[in-house]
């Protein structure tokens, strides 16, 4: 060995290549997918940056990670700003990572972005605005194109589901220019048709240019416009469209579409016999509650002959009580009558007693005007030849009969001559 060759330590050795790398390439710009993606509790990101032929490592500091404005994650093409580094703890090349930015699809991305801000300022994502997804349909709407992988996902997952539930497809194109249009004549098409009370909005997963179709902005204002609601399952689960922003519920899939737009048969018979069971048991619990109800009432009633008896004798006291009643007011009445009678009685002998005694008094007041007892102190009347009295000389005539009353008797006389006083 020669002697004045050096001998490297391992961790002088790195240091060497790290220093010669960072002087010939630092900094420098590398185009590549990421995948492997993950966020460390720390806010460190770490991934790897690949293309058909190699791959990188790659570590994203906390600092540099927090200025990110774009969804990273597996798949997206990114253009990163980096040094070129060794780590000393594995001796792996890998890039430190200043910053990111969309490569490739990142004008896609871009304008994206500007959609969503845009739509989002409309209140078109909004959750309040969404319906709720009916978990009965009478009819399953689908929108997607005849051929795509998803459509077969969608049936399969129907059928295994809610066979009893009919599907009605409406084709369009999934995928390029004419996709938007298409997209929409299919929605206004099949939301037209009878008991379709919900839709399916599906497509297979892709890169962003192949899903750029749903990201139309009058694709977009048909489904926020649309009178059914919409389940909308385009790409992969992490794949999000304008259109899953839009729809009433995102799924992450197609088949996840497919699962959510309705209850599944077995667990429709389960709440069914769920509810029958309670129907069941509030039913008993109300009968229950009924027959005690009636018990009590039962325990205040007696036997109806009982009750029949005790009213029967009640209403005997209350015949008796009356005859009662009426003999005393009959009584008293007929007491009240002998009464009044003997008040009559009374008064009519003393108004008797008196009109005898004032005809007594009148009687002897008459006797005592009796021209007779005149006549017999000596005293005579006279009556002319018609009986009539002579009470004075002036109607006499010489030679005229006379006849003098006296007490005893009767004297004919003749009027010799008239003198008045």
């Amino acid at each position: 060995m020669n002697e004045n060759q050096r001998i490297w330590s391992v961790g002088a050795l790195v240091r060497a290549f790290t220093d010669t790398l960072s002087a010939r390439f630092n900094p420098v710009e590398v185009k590549g997918e990421i995948s492997n993606f993950t966020r460390a509790s720390s806010g460190h990101c770490y991934f790897s940056l690949k293309d058909e032929g190699a791959q990188l490592r790659c570590a994203m500091f906390k600092r540099s990670a927090s200025l990110l404005d774009f969804d990273v994650r597996d798949g997206v093409m990114v253009q990163a700003c980096a040094k070129v580094s060794v780590y000393e703890g594995r001796g792996d090349l890998q890039l430190v990572i200043d910053s990111l930015m969309p490569a490739g699809e990142g004008v896609w991305y871009e304008k994206f972005l500007q959609l969503k801000r845009e739509l989002a300022a409309l209140g078109w994502f909004d959750q309040d605005r969404k319906r709720p997804i009916p978990q009965m349909p009478r009819r399953i709407g689908v929108v997607t194109s005849l051929g795509a992988a998803a459509l077969h996902d969608v049936m399969q997952a129907l059928g295994r589901r809610v066979p009893h539930i009919p599907v009605v497809v409406a084709p369009a194109q999934v995928q390029g220019p004419a996709a938007p249009a298409s997209l929409i004549q299919a929605l206004n098409a099949i939301q037209q048709l009878p008991q379709v009370d919900v839709i399916l909005m599906v497509r297979g997963g892709g890169s962003l240019e192949d899903l750029w179709a749903f990201n139309d902005k009058n694709l977009a204002r048909a489904v926020t416009q649309s009178r059914v609601p919409i389940i909308s399952g385009v790409g992969h689960e992490t794949d999000v469209t304008i259109v899953d922003l839009c729809a009433d519920l995102r799924a992450t899939t197609p088949t996840a579409a497919a699962e959510l737009c309705a209850q599944p048969m077995l667990e429709l018979r389960l709440a069914l016999h769920q509810l029958a069971e309670s129907l069941s048991d509030r039913f008993k619990t109300v009968l229950d509650g009924h027959g005690q109800n009636l018990d009590w009432i039962q325990s205040r009633l007696g036997r109806p002959s009982h009750v029949v008896a005790s009213h029967r004798l009640q209403m005997q006291k209350l015949e008796q009580s009356l005859t009662q009643a009426m003999h005393k007011h009959v009584q008293q009445q007929h007491q009240s009558l002998v009464h009044w009678q003997a008040v009559v009685v009374r008064q009519l002998q003393s108004d008797w007693s008196s009109k005898c005694q004032g005809l007594q008094q009148l009687e002897w007041r008459l006797h005592n005007l009796d021209p007779r007892l005149v006549l017999k102190r000596g005293y005579a009347w006279l009556t002319d030849q018609q009986n009539k009295p002579v009470t004075s000389v002036q109607r006499l005539l010489p030679m005229q009969a006379l006849t003098a009353h006296l007490a005893d008797g009767t004297v004919g006389m003749v009027v010799q001559s008239t003198q008045s006083r």
